[in-house]
């Protein structure tokens, strides 16, 4: 029953990411906190466990969007290289970092990120200009931003990424690509990284790899790509501006309901 769960949330974040061209981490993790808290799973490590499990499922979807990506070639493999070492060393920390943070820290840093989130996404923020030199040096430090933010809310760089790429002039799709291709190094760090710091807690539930639950990642895997494709035909059909808000609406919701639980308590 358990693992139908994660079949179905496969099929609804991989749907929406789809629709609305969004990191999937923006849905899987508070919908895998909800399914992680039915199930009793230890409080103490709940919000761990969740943005473990999210990278360990990020890691599989974002590959499968990065070979689409480079197959129509809009991977621009240089800027990729001047990012990526310092988006490592970002998402090795941010790991790191979570691991001595409470879940319901854990839970207000990602609740307030989404609100931010939501509420660029419901205003339709978009930043492009001309094409622009960009040194290394700030590819290095938006790179360790985008790891260190990616692992300690789950979710893939793309918040950052491509708004940061649009803004120093580059095409939308090279954007897209370039954050796709980026969502395997952070989700590699970070899902292993999250392994090694849950490793021999003994309260975790069965089949967990550390802090990454392996049910959940096969499950959501098995589906999430497939109706991820589903999602991009939709998006064609359907009113995206409309649904692009109400989908920032819900977000919105779910954020504030997490912030008032956790003050709640």
């Amino acid at each position: 029953m358990t693992f139908l769960i994660y079949i179905l949330l496969g099929i609804f974040a991989g749907t929406l990411s789809g629709i609305f061209g969004i990191g999937g981490g923006l849905v899987i993790v508070p919908t895998l906190l909800f399914c992680f808290k039915l199930l009793d799973f230890p409080s103490a490590y709940i919000m761990h466990m969740t943005i473990g499990t999210s990278l360990g499922i990020i890691l599989v979807t974002v590959s499968n969007s990065m070979y689409g990506h480079h197959l129509n070639k809009n991977i621009d493999w240089a800027i990729v290289k001047k990012i990526v070492l310092f988006l490592l060393i970002g998402a090795f920390t941010g790991s790191f970092v979570s691991k001595d943070l409470a879940t319901d820290t854990l839970e207000l840093i990602f609740a307030a990120y989404v609100v931010i989130v939501s509420i660029k996404m419901f205003l339709e923020v978009k930043i492009e200009r001309d094409l622009r030199e960009t040194s290394s040096v700030l590819y290095s430090i938006v790179g360790f931003i985008i790891g260190f933010k990616s692992t300690i809310l789950g979710i893939g760089g793309g918040t950052i990424s491509i708004p940061f790429l649009t803004w120093r002039g580059q095409p939308m799709k090279v954007a897209v690509g370039v954050s796709a291709t980026l969502g395997i190094p952070i989700a590699l760090a970070g899902a292993t990284s999250y392994m090694y710091n849950g490793y021999g807690i003994s309260e975790l539930p069965k089949y967990s790899l550390g802090y990454v639950y392996l049910p959940a990642v096969v499950g959501v895997t098995l589906t999430s790509s497939f109706f991820a494709r589903i999602g991009a035909k939709l998006s064609h059909r359907l009113p995206q501006d409309k649904m692009k808000k109400g989908f920032a609406i819900f977000l919105m919701i779910v954020a504030v309901k997490m912030i008032y639980q956790i003050i709640k308590k």
